[in-house]
């Protein structure tokens, strides 16, 4: 039979850490083969037979990206994996051909149960392989493994099983996922996550509880887990697309979103791949040690970290090395003898080929440190939005633009700041053709006047706080003055509504009016909430500064996900969802949709400021942080091309917003079976979200905050009353009027 061809050629990979065999593989291959066959999932399951689990060589896996622990422990974590991989054909079989949602969905319902907290809970009794599997495995693994484990474990697993519905909907609709939904739920439904809880039971290592949820361990779990997903769909193209219908593979998404060959979006997709590696590897280098400092880690602990670290870097190039070897893959001819120019050949020596090291892959890094600010990019082009959603103007508009401008004087934001220079950033002439009160009118269209007040000045205070970071700490590389002015900041929060201290800066200052004035009729956790949701924006201006300080340009998986956060789109939510915190269960708040549905707003919001800011940010500011550029550096291309890559990315991420509303909430709702007036409570804070989405474009649209004239320093005018009637310079009227097609 002729072989089938392929759909393109796989890239050069870059690796740098060296694969090594476990001695102990042949005890895990008798010990799992044995181990299948009592949980039943060979002969007869309908899935596989001993010849497929032999040809998919899982103990090689395990042996490859193990290569420390000893045999006990290796035969264990082969298992697990395959359990996994039994799953995820099982379910394939019984659900994903079928099309069969609400079968796949009472079977995943089942097994949770199989994973309780403490061992004396009971199990149900299991009803197929992969139930009987994970309560075996569960029983055996758990016993060794703090609470804290356990819980991030159990999440891990959930995360991979429930979101298997997700691929389910999307096989039903026909549907591609755009990049970054696809990047978000392969974290979840991918499983390397979960391969990372195992890595720390192999390693021996549990990373400590208290920098578990840090931004450098999340990132470096992160990034592995995108690193080690996209190596898989390179591999695994053949089989998932042409085989087997499957929807949810990178390639497929970039050649999809990028309208491009099957080879040149293998080609993108390793290219992103390689930017997960080298953010890993930034992050080990430069993040870990300050956070060990930060949290005073005893010695053993930091070591622990690290060991984790370790064993995360040794399943990446164990995972390569078996991917190169698996039947379940495309992958002929991928160990063939290279050119002597290649280097070495061999178990391990993927990590040491120079022309590998040397590939379009490894430039990537350079064009991330080397970018010369300050260039002259003149206007901003702005595409055609085409938001379908109607923005409603609050009433009190005009009030509130009187409030803004006095509130800032009262607080002190106009003005220098004692003892600190640089840091007289604003005056009132800013402040009016910033126009902040129209962005509140906008996104809270049915607020009071007093409402709307209060969200204006919290407005103008985190532009005031994005204006100020940059200028005051950035261009000196202040990284601790930053750190301290940050950390204080939390002292103007208190949850007990006790007296804040004494501020000692404008900045401070508004925090303690705004919060007072919030958070006086809120519970406790409602206070929580919204002070987690302002630490995380505050603590976002952190990494932009360190970047700053690197003359990094972000990569931009890491880009988008902070750009929520330095955007502040988590806070100014989440006063919505607080409102509507006893009506909408945590469940929903909590749930997959309700966050995909935010985080696509998000994102489109972002994206819109990046394309309205980027005069401003690249050739005034000399700014790193604006998403137009991040493509520019990633794909090695002019403005036009990077700018029509994010409209398509943004026409993407709307595009989801409106199928989450339309497919994935009401499937939500029936699942959980809520009642009418919950569902109605669902639909208001969807209305609040358009509503947040149509607000923020019109103050883009009409404000002066990023048009040339003004960002050349001209003469500012000061309207009577604080009235803003706007008029459009003569080269947006033309744009505006001249129907215009991006580059291909």
């Amino acid at each position: 039979m002729p072989r089938p061809t392929r759909p393109f050629e796989l890239p050069d990979f870059y690796m740098v850490h060296p694969a090594r065999l476990n001695p102990h593989v042949d005890e895990a291959r008798s010990h799992s083969l044995r181990w299948a066959r009592g949980m039943g999932m060979l002969e007869g399951s309908g899935v596989w037979e001993q010849a497929d689990l032999d040809a998919h060589d899982y103990p090689l896996l395990c042996a490859y990206t193990h290569p420390d622990c000893d045999g006990p422990a290796l035969s264990l974590v082969t298992e697990w994996y395959v359990w996994v991989f039994f799953f995820d054909d099982h379910f394939l079989e019984l659900f994903k051909r079928t099309k069969d949602r609400a079968g796949g969905k009472a079977y995943l319902d089942r097994l949770p149960a199989f994973m309780p907290m403490d061992l004396a809970t009971p199990m149900p009794r299991p009803e197929n392989p992969v139930e009987a599997g994970l309560a075996d495995l569960w029983r055996r693994t758990v016993p060794q493994m703090s609470l804290g484990w356990r819980a991030r474990f159990a999440e891990s697993t959930r995360n991979l099983l429930y979101e298997s519905l997700w691929e389910l909907s999307n096989i039903n609709a026909q549907r591609v996922a755009n990049p970054v939904e696809y990047i978000e739920m392969r974290r979840k439904v991918g499983g390397a996550p979960w391969s990372a809880g195992l890595i720390e039971y192999a390693t021996g290592a549990e990373v400590p509880d208290v920098v578990a949820d840090a931004r450098p361990l999340r990132v470096l779990k992160d990034t592995f887990s995108d690193a080690v997903h996209l190596r898989n769909d390179l591999f695994s193209y053949q089989r998932e697309v042409e085989d087997e219908g499957e929807l949810s593979n990178g390639v497929l998404v970039l050649e999809t979103f990028l309208g491009c060959t099957t080879q040149e979006a293998a080609d993108s997709v390793n290219e992103l791949l390689t930017s997960r590696m080298q953010h890993f590897e930034d992050t080990l280098f430069t993040e870990l040690a300050p956070l060990f400092a930060e949290k005073a880690l005893p010695p053993g602990r930091c070591a622990d970290v690290l060991a984790y670290a370790k064993g995360l870097q040794d399943w990446q190039s164990g995972g390569h090395e078996w991917h190169l070897r698996s039947s379940r893959y495309m992958n002929e001819g991928a160990t063939a003898t290279p050119s002597p120019l290649a280097g070495p050949s061999g178990i391990g020596t993927s990590a040491t080929g120079v022309r590998a090291l040397l590939s379009p892959t490894g430039t990537q890094r350079p064009r991330r440190f080397t970018h010369v600010p300050f260039q002259r990019v003149g206007p901003s082009v702005l595409p055609d939005f085409d938001l379908p959603f109607t923005a409603t103007l609050s009433p009190h508009l005009e009030r509130s633009r009187r409030e803004v401008v006095d509130w800032c004087l009262r607080m002190g934001l106009l003005q220098p700041q004692p003892g600190v220079p640089a840091s007289h950033v604003w005056d009132a002439h800013k402040v009016a053709r910033y126009d902040l009160a129209l962005c509140a009118a906008g996104i809270h269209p049915d607020a009071t006047a007093e409402q709307l007040d209060l969200d204006a000045c919290w407005l103008a205070w985190g532009t005031y706080a994005d204006d100020y970071y940059p200028v005051v700490f950035g261009r000196p590389r202040d990284l601790l003055g930053a750190k301290v002015c940050t950390d204080r900041l939390t002292l103007f929060m208190p949850l007990d509504g006790s007296p804040p201290p004494p501020p000692a800066n404008a900045l401070e200052r508004g925090l303690a009016d705004l919060w007072t004035r919030t958070t006086a009729p809120m519970a406790v956790e409602g206070r929580a909430a919204l002070r987690r949701s302002l630490v995380r924006m505050t603590d976002s201006w952190l990494w932009e500064l360190a970047n700053q300080a690197q003359h990094r340009i972000p990569e931009p998986v890491d880009y988008i996900e902070m750009r929520r956060l330095t955007f502040g789109s988590d806070f100014t939510m989440s006063l919505s969802r607080l409102a509507h915190g006893e009506r909408i269960p945590r469940e929903v708040l909590d749930s997959g949709p309700l966050r995909a549905l935010e985080n696509a707003a998000s994102d489109y919001a972002t994206l819109m400021n990046d394309v309205f800011s980027y005069q401003k940010e690249i050739e005034y500011e000399g700014e790193l942080h604006n998403a137009v550029l991040v493509v520019q550096s990633f794909f090695d291309c002019d403005y036009p091309t990077a700018l029509g890559i994010v409209d398509d990315l943004m026409r993407s991420r709307l595009s989801q917003f409106q199928h989450v509303v339309a497919h994935e909430l009401p499937a939500l709702c029936a699942d959980l079976g809520l009642d009418a007036p919950t569902r109605d409570a669902v639909d208001e804070y969807v209305q609040e979200l358009r509503d947040w989405l149509a607000g923020i474009h019109v103050w883009h649209r009409d404000c002066r905050r990023y048009r040339e004239e003004y960002l050349s320093r001209g003469p500012v005018p000061v309207p009577s009353g604080l009235g803003m009637e706007v008029v459009r310079p003569a080269w947006l009227r033309e744009l505006a009027a001249t129907p215009r097609a991006l580059p291909a």
